[in-house]
């Protein structure tokens, strides 16, 4: 056997110091490119947060999550069809989730069977799918308002409640 076909089945590494250097810079200098281009990348100058310092810039930042709106005391009180309009029509109109619809006589009759009292007393508290005061912001006398006008349409008898005598 000739020792020609040994050699030509072996690499470049011919001791193991080669093999130590070789194995040492293999992950070295990936290492290094690595950080070199870290560095390159964010070395330019960024602004930080909260750097603009401007009036309207910190008072974005520093402002409320809630928010109070103050309305006057002497709004007009709205009778029962504008109460309806502004909060019960999104689901009575159209029966949203069971509720009845405006003038639908058969799903109002067993409703308006219980009395005034107790459809109220549903609309107050809330009721399946109906948050308490119908889930608006319409005062009592509003809601009690908006109840009669669509009890009445679906068959139903009750008065008109009345706004009560300012305090004098």
């Amino acid at each position: 056997m000739s020792n020609h076909s040994h050699d030509s089945h072996t690499g470049p590494i011919k001791t193991p110091g080669q093999l130590l250097w070789t194995s040492f810079f293999s992950f070295v200098i990936p290492i290094f490119l690595i950080i070199g281009l870290v560095y390159t990348v964010t070395k330019a100058a960024k602004p930080s947060a909260g750097a603009d310092n401007s009036e309207l810039a910190v008072a974005t930042r520093i402002q409320r999550v809630g928010s109070v709106e103050l309305k006057a005391g002497e709004r007009k009180l709205r009778n029962g069809e504008e109460s309806y309009l502004a909060q019960c029509a999104a689901c009575h109109a159209s029966g949203v989730v069971g509720a009845p619809k405006f003038g639908d006589a058969a799903a109002w009759g067993p409703r308006i069977a219980t009395g005034y009292a107790a459809l109220l007393n549903s609309v107050m508290k809330g009721k399946g799918a109906m948050g308490p005061q119908g889930g608006g912001n319409l005062n009592d006398l509003e809601v009690q308002r908006a109840l009669v006008h669509m009890a009445n349409a679906g068959g139903g008898k009750f008065p008109v409640p009345a706004a009560p005598e300012a305090a004098k």
